[in-house]
């Protein structure tokens, strides 16, 4: 049994020696590729030591992989079928009705094998209070309706009519923090080491651009690291009248 964990955590590692080094000549897409299979390697195996370390450099390079799209300022509204390929431009995009949310996943995914910088939100159809549901998939789904921009004026014969709202950046980055923020506050409060991990994993899985859920994720892998090494001690500490003994 420890034959192939050894050898998964060998890989793990030569995969994030590659990522790292993707890093640092500033190949943002290799470097959050191989990072992220990475994590999913760690994630399979309960490796939450290897994993607390891997989500840091993960954030850095879908930090700057967001920067690039937010600032190409170019806001695409999308009703109908996404871009595919080499179609797809860098920018924000919103998927809107009648388009579901795995077609927002979908294009984010396809962007990055395809080194385009994009933010992707994806909205449902507008509330009867005039809000707009914003709606993230993964392994969990996250919703929240949120305000949507100002409609915009166009003027024709006899007066200006309202246009269908069109997304500012700015719109974008708060909505996916607010997304990222509900997500976190989403993790049960009772949930254990481990169980709190593999939520929040899940969590970052469907929104893979925001920092907090990186950091809160690596800072609960940390903890469960540290509570199990302190376990022996403890024990060990028992069994010398409460006195800690170090080796």
């Amino acid at each position: 049994m420890q034959i192939p964990q050894a050898r998964t955590n060998g890989r793990i590692d030569q995969i994030m020696e590659r990522a790292s080094k993707a890093l640092v000549r500033r190949d943002y897409f290799e470097s959050e590729r191989l990072a992220s299979e990475a994590l999913g390697l760690a994630m399979s195996t309960g490796d939450f030591e290897r994993a607390a370390r891997i989500a840091l450099p993960l954030q850095e390079s879908r930090r700057m992989i967001r920067d690039m799209a937010f600032d190409t300022r170019s806001v695409h509204v999308i009703d109908s079928s996404p871009p595919k390929g080499r179609e797809i431009r860098p920018g924000m995009y919103l998927i809107a009705p009648p388009r579901v949310g795995v077609e927002g996943r979908l294009l984010r995914e396809d962007a990055l094998s395809h080194d385009v910088p994009v933010i992707v939100l994806v909205r449902e159809p507008t509330t009867r209070e005039g809000l707009w549901p914003v709606v993230a998939v993964g392994p969990v789904t996250i919703r929240s309706k949120v305000r949507p921009p100002a409609a915009s004026k166009r003027r024709v014969r006899g007066g200006a009519v309202a246009v269908e709202p069109v997304p500012t950046p700015e719109w974008f980055i708060s909505t996916s923090e607010h997304l990222g923020d509900l997500a976190i506050s989403g993790v049960p409060a009772g949930a254990s080491g481990p169980m709190r991990v593999l939520a929040l994993y899940d969590r970052l899985c469907a929104i893979p651009d925001h920092e907090k859920l990186h950091q809160r994720f690596a800072e609960a892998a940390h903890a469960v690291v540290k509570g199990a090494r302190a376990k022996p001690r403890r024990a060990h500490a028992a069994a010398y009248g409460g006195r800690a003994v170090e080796d």
